[in-house]
């Protein structure tokens, strides 16, 4: 076994033992993490992911968000059927849910489509996938600080129940979510529009559902019709419920008889934003966030037709997190790329998802019809610091422009754009911030990524 007790070194690093040295230390096993891994692994490089978790997954895991969002096109044609334009490693992880039977078919989602998946599935894909790839996996492991040379990243400490130990890697792709390894070596980062982020949510999955009926009354598109939000509405006036959200969306699981529901909407008790990098805000989130799984519950099971017989079958792991830390990137995806489906040479993902703003009262949806837009390779390059790229939900972005750009399709991208610039800077011993985006995104295209 391991001897993890601390030795003396004369090498300049920490007063403990080296875990292990790598081509490529990925920290987080999200989507964006499990693409990123795997793609440098079955390309030859010496890599490991670290997650806090003991399983991969992320938000769309631990989080339950449940849906691979962004894969097709928006349109208000009659006729629209489902249009895939995101491929690459989003496919590729679909395709295996597929196999396993966990994901659903494209269900209507307003003027789009997305699908659902099973978060048990979901983790023995990533578990297979990074198997596959040779990557080693240490779950219940998590970044406690960063290792530097001047402005270079070295490797970062970890901690797990055996203690802390050192993890020296070539490069470091920071697929946390959060821009943890970024923040923890003083790299810059902002907070959406001036410290306003995007609220929380808590996903619950609902039982023994009548699916015919709950069908029949609530219609195939998975955000609610407005005879809901009216009712929702109603009993809020009467004082009979309290319930803060009142455009809900519903999905269809690939179980039988069983609902996912996205529906709370959760912010400080007194009135505060919850930021869930502070852990007072992120306990209150979840405490909170079961109380209020339990009050949409009882109203589906007295107000829903099919549901008369429901239950909660479970709660995420963690609240749903939509938006964190931003990096200050070496360029920006701003709101009027998005608007204005700004297509660039150096895009390395199509995306099509809505700006879908979950900020304040109520969610704001802004609609890309039959149209996407391209998010540069420079949102994942860190201004600051070298050796580290991102990938994931932190990419520099603008407030509105994230709410459309953070979502799974995508985030897997992320990880692969990620995983083919570390290739071409280990290989070509270049800097992140020196490869040019449409080199990466060749690289994609030659893997299966589609512009």
């Amino acid at each position: 076994m391991k001897d993890w007790k601390l030795e003396n070194r004369t090498d300049g690093l920490p007063d403990m033992p080296v875990l292990r040295e790598l081509d490529v230390l990925v920290v987080g096993g999200g989507s964006a993490g499990v693409a990123a891994a795997t793609v440098c692994g079955r390309n030859g490089l010496k890599t490991a992911v670290i997650e806090k978790y003991g399983f991969c997954g992320g938000a769309a895991v631990a989080g339950m968000s449940g849906t691979i969002c962004g894969m097709y096109m928006a349109s208000d044609k009659e006729s629209h059927a489902p249009e895939q334009v995101v491929f690459g490693f989003t496919e590729e992880f679909r395709s295996r849910l597929a196999a396993r039977g966990g994901v659903t078919e494209p269900q209507l989602y307003g003027k789009t489509f997305t699908v659902t998946h099973d978060p048990l599935v979901w983790r023995e894909v990533a578990d297979e996938l990074l198997e596959e790839a040779g990557v080693e996996v240490f779950y219940h492991t998590a970044v406690s600080g960063v290792i530097m040379d001047g402005e270079t990243y070295k490797g970062v400490i970890v901690e797990s129940n055996a203690g802390r130990s050192v993890i020296l890697a070539k490069r470091i792709i920071d697929a946390s979510g959060d821009a943890a390894v970024v923040a923890r070596a003083g790299g810059e980062y902002f907070f959406g529009d001036n410290g306003v982020i995007q609220n929380p949510t808590m996903f619950f999955r609902l039982g023994n559902v009548d699916m015919d009926t709950y069908l029949e009354f609530y219609g195939e598109d998975t955000i609610c019709p407005p005879k809901v939000t009216e009712k929702i509405l109603a009993l809020n006036a009467s004082g009979e419920y309290s319930l803060p959200r009142h455009k809900i969306w519903i999905f269809p699981t690939t179980r039988l008889n069983e609902l996912m529901v996205n529906a709370t909407r959760l912010a400080g008790q007194d009135g505060r934003v919850l930021n869930v990098i502070d852990p007072v805000d992120f306990s209150e989130a979840e405490i909170f966030g079961r109380k209020q799984v339990r009050d949409y519950a009882k109203f589906l099971k007295a107000f829903m037709p099919g549901c008369e017989n429901s239950y909660v079958v479970d709660t995420a792991v963690e609240v749903g997190i939509r938006q964190t830390r931003s990096i200050e990137g070496i360029e920006k995806l701003t709101n009027e790329d998005v608007v204005s489906c700004r297509k660039r040479s150096d895009g390395i993902v199509r995306t099509p998802w809505p700006i879908e703003l979950h900020s304040g009262t109520k969610p704001k949806l802004h609609w890309l019809l039959d149209d996407w837009y391209e998010v540069p390779y420079g949102t994942l390059v860190p201004k600051l610091g070298e050796n580290i790229i991102v990938a994931g939900r932190c990419l520099c972005a603008e407030h509105e422009a994230l709410a459309s750009a953070r979502v799974t399709a995508q985030t897997f991208e992320y990880g692969h754009a990620a995983a083919q610039a570390t290739l071409l800077s280990i290989r070509e011993e270049r800097r992140y911030r020196d490869i040019r985006g449409e080199d990466v995104r060749e690289h994609m295209t030659q893997a299966g990524s589609r512009f």
